[in-house]
């Protein structure tokens, strides 16, 4: 059931308002590590402070994050990075957390999309683009709902805090340095394209690299070299082996995907000259991270699987391949077992759009809730769009889910921070 102040600000949702924005943030280039990046922070800032809004847009200490033993890794290359947050003034009960990254991957082959990627394109009630679900269509369900709230003058008894953040997509620099700040709150809510569904844990994703000496030699006289590349493929054939060990009785959350926790060589380098035997292939990829699992002893794991192939390899005995661990560093993260928010928020939607309540899942890829929880933040995901045309030239998202998302929020927030 609705109370009074739900239903008015419920009321107060803005559909047109809702398409507007969500369209100007996708105009909004802000790939990963990029000026623009930055751009909509300030964006964001201004209009977390049209608000009212208590607004903290901070330049982050780049050097310093980057030393903290607690680092998650980026692959971005950037000169800055800006945290933004903004509170609602009210006061004394618990802190609501509402948490979104403004950070999007690059759009890759133009020739793949109908048009300019950062241009929106509107089909009926669908907003095409770059960001579309991944994720600015759950900035502006954080918006919307918020908006609503203080169109209908609702009083709040504790407080709710916006944290937009850059560097989700290579890590999660922007998640890490907000916390590091010391933002905290009783809960929070990540609106990550969740499909309809309340995403309660995430496998984590740990990137790595396999160098793979060989012997260079004469392409014509190639029996006096070895080929890094063929030297690569007995590691190959055992990191198969590997995930599919790793993914034998996953945890309840996860049982429903073939491969929970993914093995995936993304890319493969070799060679400096077509007549030559390469003497060197450079392997990198990601590794899933169980549920609960350290990521030290997925790690672990991982490189006693590399030592052991090259040990039963008369080459590689000789000449292992290396492994190191660059780039982004996913934890995997999970809301407590038993912790309300999960019903508060399916409740809120059965409650406020009124199509039942969504189903609980588990995700299989990493994202900024394992910080959080990290941090002893009980957190979940719950956000328009479907991750499955995320990254990809198909990107969008249609204007009802966003609404539908906004009016979930509402009562979300009501509840869990009360009205005077």
């Amino acid at each position: 059931m609705l109370s009074r102040e739900e239903a008015l600000a419920l009321a107060e949702i803005d559909d047109a308002d809702i398409a507007r924005t969500l369209r100007e943030l996708i105009a909004i280039p802000s790939v990963t590590g990029s000026a623009a990046e930055s751009e909509i922070q300030h964006h964001l800032a201004r209009r977390l402070e049209l608000l009212d809004l208590d607004v903290d847009l901070w330049s982050m200490d780049l050097d310093a994050l980057r030393a903290d033993p607690d680092f998650p890794g980026s692959e971005a290359p950037r000169d800055e990075a800006w945290g933004l947050v903004g509170e609602t003034p009210e006061g004394d009960g618990p802190t609501l957390i509402l948490q979104g990254h403004v950070d999007v991957v690059p759009p890759g082959d133009l020739a793949t999309w109908h048009g300019d990627p950062f241009v929106p394109r509107v089909t009926g009630h669908v907003v095409h683009g770059r960001g579309a679900c991944d994720m600015k269509a759950g900035l502006v369900a954080h918006l919307a709902a918020l908006a609503a709230i203080r169109a209908a003058g609702v009083r709040l008894r504790g407080r709710v805090a916006v944290h937009f953040v850059v560097g989700e997509e290579d890590g999660g620099i922007g998640a890490f340095g907000t916390l590091r700040r010391g933002y905290r709150g009783a809960a929070c809510v990540i609106t990550e394209p969740t499909g309809g569904s309340v995403i309660t844990a995430n496998a984590g994703a740990l990137t790595f690299r396999i160098a793979v000496p060989g012997k260079s030699a004469h392409g014509s006289s190639r029996e006096q070299g070895v080929s890094a590349i063929e030297a690569y493929l007995p590691l190959h054939r055992a990191l198969a082996r590997l995930e599919a060990e790793r993914n034998r009785d996953p945890a309840p959350l996860m049982a429903e995907y073939p491969i929970p926790y993914g093995l995936s060589v993304g890319t493969l380098r070799a060679g400096d000259w077509a007549s030559s035997v390469p003497d060197l292939l450079v392997a990198e990829g990601r590794l899933g991270v169980r549920l609960g699992e350290e990521p030290a002893d997925a790690r672990e794991e991982f490189e006693r699987c590399v030592a052991q192939a090259c040990a039963e390899d008369p080459w590689l005995r000789e000449h292992p391949a290396q492994v190191t661990w660059p780039g982004g560093q996913f934890a995997s993260g999970a809301l407590p077992d038993g912790h309300p928010l999960a019903d508060v928020v399916r409740d809120a939607r059965a409650d406020a759009v009124g199509d039942g309540k969504p189903p609980v899942r588990g995700a299989t890829y990493g994202s900024d809730l394992r910080l959080y929880a990290g941090a002893g933040i009980p957190t979940l995901q719950f956000g328009p769009g479907d991750i499955q045309v995320a990254h990809s030239a198909r990107e969008h998202v249609s204007v009802r889910e966003v609404v539908d998302a906004a009016r979930t929020l509402v009562p979300v927030i009501l509840r869990s921070v009360g009205t005077r």
